[in-house]
């Protein structure tokens, strides 16, 4: 049986805790791949600051040096608003022989109660929760810890940098600043 983990999100831009995050936890679990899957719109967000596409392209930049980490777009596919109960019936159809880890920060350990079907998608897949500064891992909910490095980036203060036009390096890859850079991307936003 593979072993996969899922680490799905806006990744409006994609940054390096992203990446951090899915290493930590392929090495911890000893995970074969780990899938990235953006969505088109989260249910708990209105809609991303950047394009689809835009952001897919930045994920592909972001991953490509990682043989380990792949890129899934069943959720942009979709379009809308995707639940993650029907991503994960998705793939244990389309995959029954693997095994999936579906792996969130700290911040949505604590939203888990406002989760779509989220009894039953507990039934599905095992959560794994890694700490996110200002957040618990405090739940009531079956999830599996990882220990990771903490460090404190988030998309939305890596936006309001590159809104001021302040440096972004080595906070996201250089590939994806550069991408960044040539679309203008975060601009006047």
């Amino acid at each position: 049986m593979k072993r996969v983990g899922i680490l799905g999100g806006t990744f409006d831009p994609p940054h390096l805790g992203h990446l951090l995050i899915a290493e930590e936890v392929r090495i911890s679990l000893q995970l074969e791949e780990i899938w990235f899957i953006p969505t088109y719109t989260p249910p708990h967000k209105n809609e991303s600051k950047t394009s689809a596409m835009d952001r897919r392209n930045m994920l592909e930049l972001a991953i490509r040096s990682n043989t380990y980490f792949k890129l899934n777009t069943m959720e942009m596919e979709r379009t809308g608003k995707s639940y993650t109960i029907d991503t994960i019936k998705t793939l244990k159809n389309q995959h029954p022989e693997h095994e999936f880890f579906f792996i969130i920060g700290a911040d949505m350990v604590e939203y888990l109660p406002h989760w779509h079907k989220i009894e039953e998608l507990m039934e599905l897949i095992q959560f794994v929760g890694v700490q996110r500064s200002g957040y618990k891992l405090n739940t009531t909910y079956p999830i599996m810890e990882v220990d990771i490095p903490l460090i404190d980036i988030s998309s939305s203060m890596l936006r309001g940098r590159l809104r001021k036009q302040e440096p972004a390096k080595y906070i996201v890859p250089d590939e994806v600043y550069r991408y960044i850079r040539e679309k203008r991307l975060y601009e006047n936003r």
